[in-house]
């Protein structure tokens, strides 16, 4: 699978249009043979996380973006539906709270990043602060600019102590937000994620593509790249997601670290 396609080349312009969130390249030709390599995928990347683990030489932080319904939970869920939640963490941010707002915007970020061995997934994420607030106009362009430089500087500083970062956007389209979101009307047991505020969220949709191409275009550079996720196929965006992280862990040649004492002569009686 040719997953360079899907990343933002840093410098690039992005153009959200031009993305097509209905892609399922990464599907294959029957939903069952689909599943058959989640599965494969998601016990090949528990594996090299066991080896991360051990190793404890580096980390890794994933970023989970998206609009409301893009299938942030979902891709957690599944991606990782093998994996030992040993050296695992899931970070879900939410809106900033008094003490959160009192400090700089990424103060509560950097205190949830992965230690060494560690492997970290943000739902939602330090990107919030240049795209909430931005569509909210709730900073100005030079305070978003000034933002952009900060994450730069922030998630190099984390690359440059060994932690892998890759950032995934959920590229959903309006129309399937909206049947995801009348779906949560209907059925009663996900009436509990129906959010009346994300109506009013949805009808600021072309800022908020507007906000996320620019972050995109800001943010993407060689040591934390962004890769935009074709997420209308929940299946095709798993699969994205699954390759991808397995192809970068795989990458690193990790090896479990050799025992600290000699085991010759040890016997177990």
């Amino acid at each position: 699978m040719n997953v360079a396609k899907y990343r933002v080349a840093p410098g690039s312009k992005v153009i959200l249009s031009k993305w097509d969130p209905n892609d399922k390249s990464a599907s294959s030709a029957t939903k069952d043979e689909s599943m058959e390599r989640l599965r494969d995928l998601a016990t090949r990347i528990d594996k090299l996380q066991d080896v991360l683990y051990a190793e404890r030489k580096r980390s890794v932080l994933v970023v989970l973006q998206g609009m409301d319904t893009s299938g942030k939970d979902g891709t957690i869920r599944h991606v990782f539906s093998e994996i030992d939640p040993l050296g695992v963490r899931a970070v879900g941010f939410k809106a900033p709270s008094d003490e959160e707002l009192a400090h700089e915007f990424l103060w509560r970020i950097n205190r949830q990043t992965p230690a060494k061995g560690e492997l970290v997934i943000f739902n939602r994420s330090h990107y919030e602060d240049v795209l909430v607030v931005r569509v909210h106009k709730l900073i100005d362009q030079a305070e978003c600019e000034r933002r952009y430089e900060q994450i730069n500087s922030f998630e190099r500083q984390l690359a440059d102590n060994q932690t892998v970062i890759l950032k995934f956007f959920l590229h959903i389209s309006k129309d399937e937000q909206k049947k995801r979101l009348q779906e949560r009307l209907d059925e009663p047991n996900k009436q509990w994620k129906f959010n009346p505020g994300d109506l009013a969220e949805r009808k600021l949709w072309p800022d908020y593509m507007k906000a996320y191409a620019n972050a995109l275009t800001a943010t993407s550079t060689k040591c934390a790249p962004w890769y935009v996720i074709p997420a209308n196929s929940k299946t095709n965006r798993n699969l994205l997601v699954s390759s991808i992280l397995y192809e970068t862990l795989k990458s690193l040649k990790m090896r479990y670290p050799k025992p600290s004492i000699s085991l010759d002569g040890i016997v177990i009686d």
